[in-house]
């Protein structure tokens, strides 16, 4: 089959169109919050707010700050590890977050933030939309390489929607507690990604075999995005935390199980290598699984050996799945995951909802207090209807509608994917820059293949 890659009409309709409608759509619906109206200051002339410190502004700015941050550098450079993908894994990520954060806004506004006909935005709605767009990070990992920008768009679309239902569902009505999303966003976008990637899987791909690798220096951009992730996962998983002792502790539960997940992947990363050398892979992916793992449980009182002991495990699981599950997913099970998410944000993610369910069910008095037990798991003092074992079964159910949102929803936006308009690479032509993006000349000539014209470069 030829594949026709050049986008020049069908990217700037498609990025136009979009932007137009989301102009239109935040006419209509979208609005400031009580916190960024000009009507503020009436609301601290009549005494209701003591100072502008009050404003919401000055308590979620710095983690958004933080979220945003890995959402764009984090994400982006995290991918940069391909040789010769370094432009597409920063740009895509970029264009697929910034379109994300506005469709976000919208949907996740519509269902947790719409009254009297309008969105009311303010600073903890861009922190959710963030939330909202890493979960499409997480997928794109799994498509990396393999897909091109308009459909990376054409996925965002759908993806966020299905977010925002799925959020809906586990936070709305199962009233589950997922602080730092171990099942909203981590286990619903790798396995979106996976089946999705599952779908459009590519039998002829070792054609591209030889553009899979890294060389010293795309390793290097990619541990840049490893250590911004490290270091600002204590302000994902707490970010929309309520005030005082449950952010603190999940940015505490959060730091600790990081630093436990760095000595076990590097533990096993150099044991499982015949001569005891270590993988960059495993130091670049394998060292955060602490952080998705804690993310369920990051605000309840998992207390802080507990948080090591989930850095522990999973530094131990994610470095074995990058050694043998992932090989074995796309030689048996056709899952071609070029990032690895399975192993980073996939199983972590379930160990991280497991673990949520765990910790929920054995709350109780003596560790959390009666008026500190009710406000961690927002309930009603005396409320009959409300127990530890039930909130624990709650969450269990979390995680199964979260798999089954993603692989239902994967699945039908694979199909529409897989459709031959999309411009996507044929299979020799995976994972290169110079297919979509115009590319330095001494660039064009190292990565110069005979056998495709289309790639000859300019000459000189």
């Amino acid at each position: 089959m030829a594949w026709n890659t050049n986008l020049r009409w069908r990217l700037p309709l498609t990025c136009l169109l979009l932007q137009a409608a989301l102009v239109v759509l935040f006419g209509v619906f979208v609005r400031y919050s009580p916190d960024a109206d000009a009507h503020w200051i009436e609301e601290k002339g009549s005494g209701n707010v003591s100072s502008d410190l009050d404003n919401e502004f000055y308590y979620r700015y710095p983690s958004f700050q933080d979220v945003h941050v890995m959402i764009f550098v984090g994400f982006g450079f995290l991918m940069t590890f391909l040789q010769r993908y370094g432009y597409s894994s920063v740009g895509f990520n970029f264009l697929l977050a910034a379109f994300g954060i506005q469709w976000a806004l919208l949907m996740q506004g519509w269902l947790h933030s719409y009254h009297d006909g309008y969105i009311f935005v303010g600073v903890e709605n861009l922190i959710n939309a963030d939330f909202c767009v890493g979960s499409v990070c997480v997928a794109f990992g799994a498509l990396l390489g393999k897909v091109s920008p308009l459909q990376l768009l054409i996925m965002t679309l759908f993806q966020v929607t299905l977010f925002s239902v799925n959020e809906f569902i586990l936070l709305s009505l199962l009233k589950v507690k997922d602080a730092g999303g171990s099942m909203t966003i981590h286990t619903f976008g790798a396995y979106f990604g996976l089946t999705v990637t599952w779908i459009l899987y590519r039998p002829n791909l070792y054609q591209s075999k030889e553009r899979q690798s890294a060389v010293y220096h795309s390793d290097l951009f990619a541990m840049i995005g490893t250590l911004f992730l490290w270091m600002y996962w204590p302000s994902f998983n707490s970010a929309v935390s309520n005030h005082g002792d449950a952010q603190h502790r999940a940015a505490i539960n959060t730091y600790c199980s990081l630093a436990a997940c760095v000595l076990t992947a590097v533990a096993l990363s150099s044991a499982l290598h015949k001569k005891g050398k270590l993988d960059m892979v495993h130091i670049q992916n394998a060292t955060l699984a602490g952080g998705v793992a804690v993310g369920t449980a990051a605000e309840m009182m998992l207390t802080p050996y507990g948080s090591l002991i989930v850095g522990f495990i999973c530094g131990i699981v994610s470095t074995l799945g990058f050694v043998y599950l992932t090989p074995f997913l796309e030689s048996h099970l056709r899952i071609q995951d070029t990032c690895g998410i399975h192993n980073l944000h996939g199983i972590p993610g379930i160990i991280g909802g497991i673990v949520g369910a765990v910790t929920a069910a054995c709350a109780n008095v003596h560790a959390y207090g009666q008026e500190g037990l009710a406000h961690a798991f927002d309930f009603e003092l005396g409320d009959a209807n409300w127990s530890p074992s039930m909130q624990g079964s709650f969450q269990a159910a979390g995680i199964f509608v979260s798999l089954a949102m993603a692989l239902v929803g994967g699945i039908i936006v694979g199909i529409i994917l897989k459709l031959p308009i999309w411009g996507q690479p044929a299979d020799e032509n995976c994972f290169d820059d110079t297919i979509y993006w115009e590319v330095p000349e001494e660039e064009k000539n190292e990565v110069f293949h005979p056998e495709d014209p289309t790639l000859k470069p300019s000459e000189t």
